[in-house]
């Protein structure tokens, strides 16, 4: 944790911030980036370990080559990471609240570049196939060259992507390190 110096949380969901405190009694140097709409309580627990807080509201950068989308999403406020690389954006959501696909938009929209990889959780537990399919088609409309749905993307929207994009599917959890070459 000590090498840690900035922390990016996507939504006020425990398990997406629950962990924080645990965190920061080990390393409390280090700053937060968070949506904008999160609550004041919570905002005053992190600075009370010392933690720099940055609000989110619109797209911004954090540092080299990594962007924030911004605060998206109306219900559930969420922000994702956007990374620039080489081979294009890398996009890495929480659980996509906002929807997916207008995640994917607004990535490109900010960075007006092509998509190589997007990764994490797409909130489509409880899709139907065809849902899934229509979803499936216009990541290829935009471009999206490989996928890694975890967390909330449900087991047949993965099993769906993984037959749409066989090698180009990577099969993301805990602890797995992806390296883009």
């Amino acid at each position: 944790p000590q090498q840690v110096r900035i922390v990016v949380l996507s939504h006020i969901h425990n398990d997406h911030v629950g962990g924080l405190e645990a965190f920061l009694e080990q390393n409390s140097n280090v700053t937060v980036y968070l949506p904008h709409s999160f609550p004041d309580a919570f905002k005053n627990k992190v600075r009370k370990y010392g933690a720099k807080i940055i609000n989110v509201n619109k797209s911004l950068k954090i540092c080299q080559n990594v962007y924030s989308t911004g605060e998206l999403g109306t219900e559930i406020k969420e922000e994702s990471l956007i990374i620039n690389t080489e081979k294009g954006l890398i996009i890495i959501t929480g659980c996509a609240h906002p929807g997916i696909i207008d995640i994917v938009r607004r990535a490109k929209e900010i960075m007006k570049t092509n998509v190589y990889l997007v990764m994490g959780g797409f909130h489509m537990k409880g899709m139907s196939e065809r849902e899934i399919d229509e979803i499936v088609q216009e990541f290829e409309k935009q471009g999206v060259e490989k996928l890694g749905p975890c967390h909330c993307s449900g087991d047949l929207a993965r099993t769906i992507f993984k037959k749409a994009y066989h090698k180009d599917f990577i099969r993301v959890g805990v602890g797995k390190i992806i390296e883009i070459d």
